[in-house]
């Protein structure tokens, strides 16, 4: 395909987010060729808020939805995709997101090197905090395998790139994400997006919908996209579609019924059962897919490749991978003196990351404010616990507040005695 003239449909599904236009006239002024974009806008607000300014210009196709009948993320990028008219690229991006210079260009530069018929360049994107003084810097990051849900479903999580490795062309992914994809015009076509699906494992399903359709998976060796994560004061889908207003006729329908039904047919798709809608393709199996990512549906477990994040496909496990990988838990104890200062006045979250004996994570767990609550007191130490699994023994643990107002904060770390860690035994 010549790029020199294709065109590049973006995707942008908002809610309610005041990020929409700056996002927009980034993208627009950040791109070599803002006369070749073309943009499919669902813009799901309330009439007390302000309209899109860029509904005449003819680059825009937009969706004004009211807030109240929004259905979801998931159900915007389907209804977006709707609005596709046959441009050469597809890019989806939340509507909270920054971009680097020549962002365009440095796409299609990196879709061939990729040297694959059909790929994906995908990741989560570095951080940024929106402001008057926007910094746009750090590594470029890729999508790591973090754990299982109580009910199956893989937890993401972003990473850098394992220690001394610096691409120099994009990188073999196991897993999309939902907020920054690029890929050919077609896949709109070929993996249309699913709009029952709500959060939790919309992008696990994605994943396996385009391995099995032939799409190859790729991060980019460079931050091209950058996405706030924070996003302070936002309204949320599931802050909205709540009991309260459901009960109130605000809404129709409760975020909680919709995330259920969401994740029951994730469950089916990921175990290789039939859904009615939205399945897998026929150029590769479930099980190529899992043989890939070094992944286990059905027992819910990861390979160490997998879990150390390193490059697929994975090598041939041993026979009995599974059965290596044991239920641990650790208690992790915190002197309260040593905690940075302000650590528990306005909390976004704290990371906890268990390391094993070479530095790798094993698992990460993120306190959200409510779950720190209890930990506002007078005690000399804070003791928490975490629970996982793992082939190989913890070894060190790292804490990470993350302040609302200043950012990250200072990183604390420490051993494991082997009198705090200890093998569960597994249930019959």
């Amino acid at each position: 395909m010549d790029n020199e003239d294709s065109l590049i449909f973006v995707s942008i599904a908002a809610y309610r987010d005041l990020q929409l236009v700056p996002t927009v006239e980034d993208c627009l002024q950040k791109a070599s060729n803002p006369e070749l974009l073309r943009f499919g806008v669902c813009w799901q607000h309330g009439p007390d808020e302000p309209a899109f300014p860029y509904s005449d210009d003819p680059r825009f196709r937009v969706l004004d939805v009211d807030w109240r009948e929004s259905q979801g993320a998931c159900w915007a990028r389907a209804e977006i995709m709707k609005l596709w008219q046959g441009e050469d690229w597809f890019l989806q991006i939340d509507s909270h997101c920054r971009f680097a210079t020549h962002w365009d260009t440095r796409l299609l530069e990196e879709m061939v090197q990729t040297n694959s018929e059909r790929p994906i360049l995908t990741t989560y994107a570095a951080p940024f905090v929106p402001g008057r003084q926007e910094v746009l810097a750090g590594s470029p990051l890729m999508i790591a395998f973090q754990s299982f849900t109580s009910d199956g479903l893989p937890k993401l999580k972003p990473a850098e790139f394992p220690a001394g490795e610096k691409p120099s062309a994009p990188v073999r992914a196991r897993f999309l994400s939902a907020g920054f994809l690029f890929t050919l015009g077609l896949f709109v076509e070929e993996v249309p997006y699913d709009p029952e699906l709500y959060f939790m494992g919309e992008e696990s399903s994605m994943t396996v919908r385009a391995f099995t359709t032939g799409y190859d998976l790729f991060h980019p060796h460079e931050s091209l996209v950058w996405h706030d994560y924070l996003r302070n004061d936002a309204r949320k889908h599931w802050g909205d579609h709540n009991e309260e207003n459901f009960a109130a006729n605000t809404v129709g329908s409760r975020w909680s019924d919709r995330d259920k039904r969401s994740r029951n047919k994730v469950q089916l798709l990921l175990r290789g059962n039939p859904v009615d809608s939205f399945g897998l393709g026929t150029k590769r199996s479930l099980a190529d897919y899992e043989q890939y990512a070094g992944l286990s549906f059905r027992l819910c477990k990861a390979q160490l490749p997998t879990v150390r994040g390193l490059e697929p496909p994975n090598a041939e496990p041993p026979v009995d991978w599974a059965e290596r990988i044991l239920p641990w838990i650790a208690k992790v104890t915190v002197p309260r003196n040593a905690l940075p200062a302000g650590a528990l006045d306005d909390p976004a979250f704290w990371y906890l990351g268990i390391l094993d004996d070479q530095g790798y994570e094993i698992t990460r767990v993120d306190l959200e404010a409510e779950k720190l609550v209890p930990l506002r007191g007078d005690s000399e130490e804070l003791v928490l616990f975490c629970e996982f699994l793992s082939e190989t023994s913890p070894q060190r643990w790292t804490l990470w507040p993350l302040s609302r107002s200043r950012g990250w904060l200072d990183r604390l770390e420490g051993k494991l005695p082997p009198e705090d860690c200890a093998v569960l035994e597994e249930e019959a």
